[in-house]
Parts: structure tokens; C-alpha cells; sequence
């Protein structure tokens, strides 16, 4: 009779691989709108029409999209408010607490840094130019 053997702890990955199934949570994270809508959900929930107002320049479609899609993947929690008509709040889960750590400090790299990229953007153009 065979003994189960205890199944081997999940290595972290290599993300440079591949095959390596971390890659799909960096193509998660690394959307346009991601990195800012769990931001915005820092301090509590919000509405739908709330996080439109929060994040100008995202359509009602793809805020859908991008709500649905960090639900499925565990990050954010919808919750009916089961009113007429219809009300929903997104809030985020721990493990959306856990990215968001990394996330506000991306956010605020960019903040930070943004005229200095646009600085060497604009000088390597310079340079290229004929």
C-alpha cells in the first residue's frame, strides 16, 4: 500500500520564465486601470459611480470590466446592497490589501517622478531627432 506523500511547498516562481504562472498576476496588475482602482478603494468601499467620479478618464465599461475582473481573481469584494433599484459597493479583500501596499507605493513613485521621466523622454528625443 502506498503512503501519500505531503505535497511539496509551492515554489515563489520565476517570472522570468515563461511558463511561470506568477506571470499571469503581473499581466493582472500591470493593466492600465488596476493599479489605481484598488487605490482608490484604500480607505473603504465605493460605489460604481463613485470610483467613476475617483478616476477620471475611465469609461463606465471598462471600470466594469476591470471590477469583474479583479472580483474573479479574489482582489476586490462586491456587495449587493439588494435596494431598488439595484445598489453595489466593492471594497477590497485582504489579499487586495496585500497588492495595495505595493500599488500606493507605485502610485506615488509615479507622482514623484513623473517630470523626470518626461525629462529624459524629451532629451533621448532631442538626440534622435535628424
Amino acid at each position: 500500500m502506498k503512503t501519500a506523500r505531503p505535497a511539496a511547498p509551492l515554489s515563489p516562481g520565476d517570472v522570468f520564465d515563461a511558463a511561470c504562472p506568477s506571470r499571469r498576476a503581473l499581466e493582472l496588475i500591470s493593466g492600465k486601470w488596476v493599479p489605481l482602482v484598488l487605490p482608490a478603494l484604500e480607505h473603504g468601499p465605493l460605489r460604481n459611480n463613485e470610483l467613476l467620479r475617483r478616476l477620471d478618464g475611465i469609461s463606465q465599461k471598462v471600470m466594469t470590466q476591470t471590477l469583474r475582473e479583479l472580483e474573479r481573481h479574489g482582489l476586490v469584494l462586491r456587495e449587493d446592497l439588494r435596494t431598488v433599484p439595484p445598489h453595489v459597493r466593492y471594497r477590497l479583500s485582504e489579499l487586495g490589501r496585500s497588492l495595495n501596499v505595493a500599488l500606493v507605493a507605485l502610485d506615488r513613485w509615479a507622482e514623484h517622478h513623473h517630470a523626470a521621466l518626461d525629462a529624459a523622454a524629451r532629451l533621448h528625443d532631442a538626440r534622435a531627432a535628424p
